[in-house]
């Protein structure tokens, strides 16, 4: 390889970091309609358990306090609490704790709720809890509480499927921050059998096999989350990160080009831009 693409390797910045915080970002919008009546039908369809009538509506009021105004959401959740709420007020009280990027109490509250909600019979909203209080946890850079609370959500018995193998992803990334990569590819693998339309557990499965010098399984699952997230600039970087330590010099160009075009003011678009000045003229 030639010297000047040595720097390459050395970039602090990583694709999977971008595209894990979009998603989460994502979540914590789609949060506040979790409790809406008129979406109980879908849930049961899909496997969510729906929220009771008589926590609904309270529900919904804290996640949009927590939404607009994080203080207003945790005060809402802590007298809801005091009043009855039972483990979705608490439920409520992390994710408001999270909205304010309190990760230490917002892990709290969700290990609370979700021992709250396994005291009433309910097991599989207390691994879900889990799985939130181990996402807090890795938010505030404590990777091994959060692979004792993945564990502990996994141990609750959720049904095989996406919402199981979302877990086991997560779980990977933990696993990632501790070192132990080889307990982290075992999660990912798993991940990919379980929701193999993620185009997230894709991009990180390829760059845990780029970081392991694993180059044909990394240039096998970046081709799979390009195909399933095309317009995605972290995925359109990280397939130029293998195709540069593949020896395709113009594989990655066209790649970080398109990261750029995507989204050129991300961390992505511009670890991209960067990337493309170290590359020697076409």
């Amino acid at each position: 390889m030639p010297l000047i693409l040595l720097p390459l390797l050395l970039q602090a910045y990583d694709p999977e970091i971008e595209a894990v915080m979009n998603r989460k970002a994502k979540e914590r919008q789609q949060a506040a309609a979790a409790a809406s009546p008129s979406e109980d039908a879908a849930a049961a369809r899909d496997g969510r358990l729906p929220v009771p009538p008589q926590f609904a509506a309270p529900f919904q009021a804290c996640l949009e306090q927590a939404n607009e105004a994080p203080d207003a959401g945790i005060a809402f959740a802590q007298k809801w609490r005091i009043d009855g709420g039972s483990f979705y007020a608490r439920h409520c009280l992390g994710f408001a704790y999270a909205r304010a990027e309190r990760w230490a109490p917002a892990v709290v509250a969700f290990e609370q709720a979700a021992e709250e909600a396994e005291r009433g019979g309910e097991m599989t909203q207390g691994a879900r809890l889990w799985a939130q209080a181990g996402n807090a946890a890795l938010a505030g850079g404590d990777a091994a509480k959060a692979r004792a609370d993945f564990d502990a959500a996994l141990a609750r018995g959720l049904p095989d499927g996406l919402e199981k193998g979302e877990v086991h992803l997560d779980r990977a990334r933990a696993l990632v921050a501790l070192g132990d990569m080889t307990a982290a590819r075992e999660s990912l693998d798993t991940a990919l059998t379980m929701a193999p339309q993620d185009p997230l557990a894709w991009l990180l499965s390829a760059t845990l096999a780029r970081r392991t010098g694993e180059m044909a399984l990394a240039r096998a699952h970046v081709a799979r989350a390009v195909k399933l997230s095309p317009d995605d600039a972290s995925v359109a970087l990280e397939e130029g990160n293998v195709a540069i330590l593949s020896g395709e010099a113009n594989v990655a160009r066209s790649a970080w080009e398109r990261a750029v075009r995507l989204a050129p003011d991300s961390p992505a678009g511009k670890a991209a831009a960067d990337n493309l000045t170290r590359l020697p003229p076409p």
